[in-house]
């Protein structure tokens, strides 16, 4: 029994990105981790495992997954990649695809006000 915690594999790899934002995509669509299990045919105990304590799934199953909640996996495996959305970009879109045309309309003045404020700050 290893005594040494170790998220990575033997190739060197860390899981737990990918899984923590598996949680967030599922919870972001409030799907339950029994629910999203049940799809996946698998026990939400591994799910949870694979979620929260960087057990990697298959690549079928990770392939599954990424085509469930629409989520792109070449930022894991590519992170030196730069033309990628980050983790929060690609959870924004996802709630993004929830809104209606009135919502986004709201969000994109407000995301244009941002802007000018940026580019003329009060001092």
């Amino acid at each position: 029994m290893e005594m040494e915690k170790n998220k990575k594999n033997r190739y060197g790899f860390d899981f737990t990105p990918i899984g923590l934002d598996i949680k967030t995509f599922r919870e972001a669509q409030k799907i339950t981790r029994e629910k999203l299990a049940e799809t996946l045919d698998i026990s939400p105990r591994h799910l949870q495992a694979i979620e929260l304590e960087g057990k990697h799934p298959s690549l079928g199953l990770l392939a599954y997954i990424a085509m469930i909640f629409d989520m792109p996996i070449d930022p894991y495996i590519f992170p030196e990649k730069t033309d990628t959305k980050s983790a929060m970009r690609k959870r924004l879109d996802v709630i993004l695809d929830k809104l209606n045309d009135r919502d986004l309309s709201i969000l994109e003045a407000t995301a244009t006000a941002l802007c000018k404020a940026k580019e003329h700050p009060e001092d």
